[in-house]
């Protein structure tokens, strides 16, 4: 057994298939935010909870650290492209992008396979991190479209290449 050095335990975690989602929020002038994630899981089914973290390095803290709601939207496997746009720093992730407002004016995307729409309920500090902790407040899913995946740092979609 080796210690967990960052680039032993990043491979480690590599080999762990997990879903792909993108969480969005409103900033305070406005603005959609939205970023991908793949460190989404419940907590809790009564009160219904889940969890999600972000890298304290994020330019999109400020506005999860202040966000009284936001949307964690499980991805489609026809989406790769969406995850993918919403991973990147240098393009305008919301161009062309079309979105609705939740009831508390949160973005929403179309065509995915979940949508959890939480009110934030607490954050948790650790590490490089931030846990954050949402109150799932409306969710809906749609049992046609398989998720997209992540393992090994590939996307994996279940569909033909």
């Amino acid at each position: 057994m080796s210690d967990p050095v960052p680039e032993r335990l990043r491979a480690a975690l590599g080999r762990f298939a997990t879903g792909v989602t993108i969480v969005t929020a409103r900033a305070a002038d406005g603005a959609p935010v939205g970023l991908t994630v793949n460190s989404f899981n419940s907590v809790s089914l009564q009160p219904p909870l889940v969890l999600w973290s972000l890298a304290l390095q994020s330019r999109a803290l400020p506005v999860f650290q202040t966000a009284a709601h936001y949307a964690i939207h499980v991805l489609a496997a026809d989406q790769q492209a969406l995850a993918e746009r919403f991973a990147r720093r240098d393009v305008d992730r919301w161009a062309q992008q079309p979105w609705q407002p939740s009831a508390e004016g949160v973005p929403l995307l179309p065509g995915c396979a979940a949508v959890f729409e939480c009110r934030s309920r607490s954050r948790y500090p650790e590490g490089d991190h931030v846990i954050l902790v949402g109150e799932v407040l409306r969710c809906r899913h749609d049992e046609a479209r398989a998720p997209l995946l992540y393992h090994g740092g590939r996307f994996y979609t279940g569909l033909p290449t």
